[in-house]
């Protein structure tokens, strides 16, 4: 039994990439997550915190569309490095400013804006290297080794970036970001060996290979329909991001430490999660995990920070809502790899990539918005014997908290739509004849 959960042959170069990537990712959101409370602490808006995260994915939504034939005839090793040198250059360039007493807030909108850019690149052609590092029976645990590693980076980043922020100060965990990136780079240079793809292939025109794309996913319904499932699921989960930390920074019994033990806590939820998924089989039903998944945390996590008054029921809320989120991740992934052809990944995930993130900066935008200009007046001007008021509490944070409440009823009503759409489940059929 033991040698079949943790089977990993043929993987590798695969855990090369996956480990000094995850080391990478690890030390650039312990940077993001130091900036976004500097950036609250310089000017103390959920809209303008809000913006970083809009500025980073903004370009990434435009033109994806455009690099999945880019992505499919340029060199995966060399493109990965490419990608990786530059935000190393702009998180030095960030750093520079800082030492020199120079940094604003605009400074890190362009530097996110820049990286937005360069990821618009590096997303697929990752995805396409795990691919091509991965055997056809190792999906599932592939999936779920990297559901692992994002939930280790959701649960040590905010730790160690307080920690490091405390001790040593913002500079310090920018320099801890450079290295680990010099790590990801190395690797990639001098280690791992990508097997051959086959040759180059025609070279087709930029935008007729992003109509391709297109092209496929209209032609595979169930496939396209899942994306636009995770589109709806991301704007809710970009507005939920943008009111998350200016409710716990501004709550009584929240603040920076309190920002930090949620934010633990829901890496550690994610952990467990990604250790489920990793050593257990896969499922009968991969759309029933997937749609499961994200009913089950949309219906519990975000009416606990609604109701919640301290940091206590906000971890809670945060185990229940992201504890069977890698579930949920590692099956889509695996329904992505086996449906799609390898020869038209590229492409095809960076239409995904267009269709399914364009609505996380219209989240961040429109949860800062709310924030600020809707709900927080609306509370402050309620009296004390207001229902919501009663429900909520009163203070800076009561709007966060209501819409927390409306994002609650929004995430089930857009599970329960979707999970009545034949496409998906039309995915299960083609599963069992594959099988």
């Amino acid at each position: 039994m033991k040698r079949k959960l943790f089977d990993l042959r043929g993987l590798k170069y695969f855990l090369i990439l996956w480990s000094t990537q995850a080391l990478s990712a690890l030390g650039s959101a312990m940077t993001g997550f130091a900036l976004v409370i500097w950036s609250y602490q310089q000017e103390g808006s959920a809209l303008t915190t809000a913006g970083l995260a809009v500025a980073s994915y903004a370009p990434y939504v435009l033109l994806s569309i455009f690099a999945g034939s880019l992505v499919d005839r340029w060199d995966k090793r060399k493109t990965l490095v490419a990608c990786d040198l530059f935000a190393a250059l702009s998180t030095a360039a960030v750093l520079v400013l800082l030492k020199t007493g120079r940094l604003e807030v605009w400074h890190l909108y362009g530097v996110n804006a820049l990286n937005g850019l360069m990821n618009t690149i590096q997303q697929p052609a990752s995805e396409l290297a795990v691919t091509l590092l991965t055997p056809r029976e190792q999906v599932q645990r592939v999936g779920g080794l990297r559901s692992l590693s994002s939930s280790l980076t959701t649960l040590l980043a905010p730790a160690l970036a307080t920690a490091v922020l405390t001790l040593a100060g913002l500079e310090a965990v920018i320099a801890i970001d450079l290295v680990t990136c010099g790590a990801a780079v190395g690797s990639v240079l001098f280690i791992i060996r990508f097997p051959e793809e086959g040759g180059p292939g025609e070279r087709v025109p930029v935008l007729r290979s992003a109509w391709e794309g297109v092209q496929w996913l209209r032609r595979n319904r169930g496939i396209l329909d899942i994306i636009l499932f995770l589109a709806a699921i991301n704007l809710i989960a970009s507005v939920y991001n943008a009111a998350l930390a200016p409710m716990v920074l501004s709550r009584p019994g929240g603040g920076e430490t309190a920002l930090g033990v949620l934010q633990t806590f829901t890496g550690a939820a994610n952990l467990a999660g990604s250790v489920m998924v990793t050593l257990l089989p896969a499922p009968k039903s991969r759309v029933r995990v997937i749609c499961n998944s994200l009913l089950f945390s949309m219906s519990t996590e975000n009416l606990l920070l609604a109701f919640g008054r301290g940091p206590g029921v906000w971890c809670f809320g945060a185990v229940l809502g992201w504890v069977f989120i890698p579930v949920m991740g590692a099956n889509l992934e695996s329904l992505l790899r086996l449906h799609i052809p390898v020869e038209l990944q590229g492409r095809v995930y960076a239409a995904r990539n267009t269709l399914q993130f364009f609505t996380i900066p219209v989240g961040y935008l429109l949860g800062g918005w709310l924030v600020d200009r809707v709900c927080e007046p609306l509370m402050a001007g309620l009296t004390e014997d207001a229902v919501l008021i009663r429900l909520l509490g009163a203070g800076k944070g009561s709007g966060a908290a209501l819409l927390f409440l409306a994002i609650a009823f929004a995430g089930v009503a857009v599970c329960l739509l979707f999970r009545h759409d034949r496409h998906l489940w039309s995915l299960e059929e083609q599963d069992r004849s594959a099988s």
